[in-house]
């Protein structure tokens, strides 16, 4: 197997492999070019996007600063935002549905590293996949973990640490994230209403 097989597998892996190496500087080249783009040239913006990632649904967008590992294993649905500062660690498969939204410094590490220093030390590392659901929210500085999977229409709260597995339809929180209570009808009545009167 390549470098590149094992890191996608899931194997350790040696990051200093050269083909791995020339992916991680591509993916550096466009994201500066990304960033010296002026703030209203969407079409450019999106073709360097459109270049950098696996897949870039309809009407997606990422504000700069942005930073990734490689891009090509980052999946984004359509209607997705990022705020600033985003970091996205995509030595494995990141899988992002429709109508995400992220705060700003929301950071997705696919990437590990052996807890044992001497193997650590000769720089061989792993990956474990990350998906976010459709209809995600996830707020500012939120940090999820290598592995983890949040179901459809979940909300995290701001700064949340997310290490294990979110079922979908709950708002969670915390460090270690935890599931506060499910997101329900109730809800959706109640924002209604303040739509229907002008309040938030």
């Amino acid at each position: 197997m390549t470098e590149r097989e094992r890191m996608l597998s899931g194997q350790l892996y040696d990051a200093g492999d050269e083909t791995l190496t020339a992916a991680r500087g591509r993916a550096k080249r466009l994201t500066w070019r990304y960033h010296q783009l002026d703030p209203t040239d969407w079409d450019s913006r999106t073709q360097i996007l459109q270049e950098l990632l696996g897949h870039l649904g309809e009407d997606s967008w990422i504000e700069p600063p942005f930073r990734c590992d490689y891009g090509t294993q980052i999946s984004i649905g359509d209607h997705f935002f990022a705020n600033y500062d985003c970091i996205f660690l995509d030595v494995a498969p990141i899988t992002i549905g429709n109508r995400v939204m992220f705060g700003p410094r929301v950071c997705l590490y696919t990437a590990g590293h052996p807890l044992d220093a001497a193997t650590r030390n000769t720089g061989l590392e792993f990956g474990k996949p990350i998906a976010i659901g459709d209809d995600v929210w996830l707020g500012g500085n939120v940090v999820v973990l290598p592995g983890v999977t949040i179901g459809a229409g979940t909300v995290v709260a701001a700064g949340s640490v997310v290490r294990r597995d979110l079922p979908p339809h709950v708002l969670a929180a915390g460090n270690p994230c935890q599931v506060l209570r499910p997101i329900t009808e109730a809800d959706r009545l109640k924002w209604e209403a303040q739509k229907e009167h002008g309040t938030a």
